[in-house]
């Protein structure tokens, strides 16, 4: 299985990913995660991922353009962006999810994405009713 994660922090995935069963599964080729910055795929000298919300509203969100660009870039398979209005994570979507060859997770950060990223993915899929900074530690979990 290929896994890609799309993120502004890939920082935060290295000992998680190198780590116990998930590192031995890499190490023995069952799995093949790849990290990308998201800001790889930005056009501006200040490699910018967020503007504010296009109807107002406070906060900054998540730029369609460059998730856009690196969905693009990256070979296809089943995209997931990691939002607490998705599907609840639990064992049963554990199973659906690995029949997939290919799984690319969006990690969100800000007050959220702009909503034309919702078109671009197959799934939306909700770690719980909580709040956490971005979507970085929820696509930890599903990979784990």
């Amino acid at each position: 299985m290929q896994i890609d994660i799309l993120t502004i922090f890939p920082e935060m995935f290295q000992e998680v990913l190198n780590s116990s069963i998930i590192g031995r599964a890499q190490k023995k080729n069952l799995v093949k995660i790849k990290v990308y910055n998201l800001r790889e795929w930005t056009k501006d000298k200040h490699k910018t991922v967020d503007d504010k919300p296009f109807g107002g509203g406070a906060g900054m969100v998540m730029k369609v353009e460059v998730i856009d660009r690196a969905l693009q870039d990256i070979a296809a398979g089943y995209k997931i962006l990691l939002t607490p209005q998705g599907e609840k994570f639990n064992q049963k979507l554990a199973q659906k999810l690995t029949k997939q060859k290919h799984l690319i997770f969006i990690c969100g950060h800000y007050e959220g994405f702009d909503e034309r990223i919702r078109s671009l993915v197959d799934e939306e899929i909700s770690i719980g009713d909580y709040v956490l900074t971005g979507g970085e530690i929820p696509a930890m979990t599903v990979v784990d």
